[in-house]
């Protein structure tokens, strides 16, 4: 088992948490008071906030925007994209925390979107009953889709050949090629969180206390488990080297980690818990990919063949240090001769290098001398 152990807390929003994104370094957290706060994970401390802004008719942002923050998505270390209330989505330099961009993407709500892995296409859900897809590339509305009810959730697979959009429920899986729904998987209860634990198996949690694992393709139930005493409000999966694990928040202030079976029809195995004695309403995972590293090395490889042009060098290489590993033995060590810097005069309980082995030192050098020449 793992033991969870309180690394950094801050009280930083005069309002309850809505959102959460994590890249390599940065936690932000968004707030029903408006406001993005920038967490800086390596040195422990606040970073900073951010306010969501308005554009005028030139696209440039002017003025700040009102309403919740309700989605934040990091795309790697360079950018991240938030979604508010207010129907504006803002894409910020995740550098110089500046504002690229503001669009005005809903006439509701923004209350989901999801960032394709090749960070050139976006997905957003709002209130006024659509699906839009955005080119991030040109920063423009690519592709809007009327679907008949307010969607709540939206999320690509790991390659991005799949998405889903979930409504209540209801588990809409479209294919990206067709752009049109594969099949629908319906859950007992209003789904809260879904997580994709490779590119054909979701994890769903909703309002209650179960967490089931369906096929995308068959959409059957492959297995569900208990994971908390109150409904789960947030999932996050990622992989170490040995295991591939979920992380479940829910309304009982409980964050447990639990161990993936290969056989996802196989509930997994709790790792460890931990009361916040708090109302979870978000959750994020930062890793500290260069402990990872450090801890997962990548095994001895055996030198490549060398030819025998490069063997020659070499050998020439050690035969010049054994040269030099001989003089170095037959050099006095001053220090036990007890000779001064200014004197030549050997003192008293002193010896000096014998002439034999100065021709010794001087043959060995005409030797070296030979070899550079060749």
């Amino acid at each position: 088992k793992w033991t969870p152990v309180a690394d950094f807390t801050h009280h930083a929003h005069t309002a309850s948490l809505s959102a959460v994104a994590v890249s390599s370094r940065f936690v932000v957290t968004g707030s029903k008071d408006e406001t993005i706060h920038i967490y800086d994970m390596k040195k422990k401390i606040d970073h900073g906030a951010l306010f969501a802004l308005k554009m005028n008719v030139n696209s440039a942002c002017l003025g700040v925007s009102t309403g919740t923050i309700t989605c934040l998505k990091f795309h790697g270390n360079r950018h991240l994209i938030s979604g508010a209330e207010d129907g504006l989505i803002c894409v910020w330099d995740a550098k110089k925390w500046e504002c690229l961009k503001s669009i005005k993407a809903h006439k509701g709500h923004v209350t989901f979107l999801s960032i394709h892995p090749s960070g050139k296409l976006a997905l957003s859900v709002g209130t006024d009953k659509t699906l839009r897809t955005w080119n991030l590339v040109e920063g423009r509305s690519a592709f809007i889709k009327n679907i008949k009810q307010n969607a709540h959730i939206v999320e690509w697979s790991p390659r991005g050949e799949k998405y889903v959009v979930v409504i209540l429920n209801k588990i809409d899986v479209y294919q990206l090629d067709t752009a049109s729904v594969s099949g629908t998987i319906t859950n007992e209860k209003r789904v809260s969180s879904v997580t994709f634990l490779s590119e054909s198996v979701l994890a769903v949690a909703g309002d209650e206390e179960v967490v089931r694992f369906f096929d995308c393709d068959s959409l059957m139930c492959l297995s569900e488990f208990k994971a908390h005493e109150n409904r789960v409000k947030d999932m996050f999966s990622f992989e170490t080297p040995e295991h591939r694990i979920i992380v479940t928040a829910s309304s009982d202030g409980f964050i447990k980690m639990w161990k993936l079976k290969e056989d996802k029809g196989v509930s997994p195995s709790l790792l460890c818990e931990v009361n916040t004695n708090a109302r979870l309403t978000c959750l994020g995972v930062w890793l500290d990919r260069a402990t990872d590293t450090k801890e997962s090395l990548l095994p001895a490889v055996e030198p490549p063949p060398v030819s025998k042009q490069e063997q020659s060098k070499r050998n020439k290489k050690e035969s010049g240090r054994e040269v030099q590993e001989e003089e170095r033995q037959l050099k006095p060590d001053t220090k036990k001769c007890g000779l001064t810097g200014d004197s030549n005069k050997p003192t008293k309980g002193s010896s000096l290098v014998s002439t034999k082995k100065r021709k010794t030192v001087e043959m060995l050098e005409k030797k070296k001398r030979k070899k550079k020449k060749i």
